[in-house]
Formats: C-alpha cells, sequence, structure tokens
C-alpha cells in the first residue's frame, strides 16, 4: 500500500508535535508547554490547509 504525499511543512510540524509530546510523556503540560503545543497545532493545520494532500494512486 502506498503512503499517502504529505507536504513538508505539514509533515514537519506533525513531527516536531511528536517529538515535543514525546519529551513530555507521562505527564500534563504546564502552561507555557500548552501555549507551545499549541503553536505547534496552528502551523500543522495552515500547512495541512494550505496544500492539499493527494494519495498516490494505487494499480489495482
Amino acid at each position: 500500500m502506498a503512503a499517502p504525499c504529505v507536504p513538508d511543512a505539514a509533515a514537519e510540524a506533525n513531527q516536531a508535535i511528536r517529538e515535543f509530546m514525546a519529551a513530555r510523556t507521562g505527564r500534563g503540560l504546564w502552561s507555557d508547554e500548552q501555549a507551545e503545543y499549541e503553536r505547534l497545532l496552528a502551523a500543522w493545520a495552515a500547512a495541512s490547509a494550505v496544500t492539499p494532500i493527494r494519495q498516490a494512486s494505487t494499480i489495482s
């Protein structure tokens, strides 16, 4: 199965969110961390909305 084509900016923002949350596993976010998470999430949403995600076509 082919992976969908994800815009670079969205993929980078997604990776930043994953790394940010992995560093805080097992506890809640502090208020300043919550603000940073929301900033990262907004960057991901904006990047995802700007460039439509195109799926690779598959041949059956």
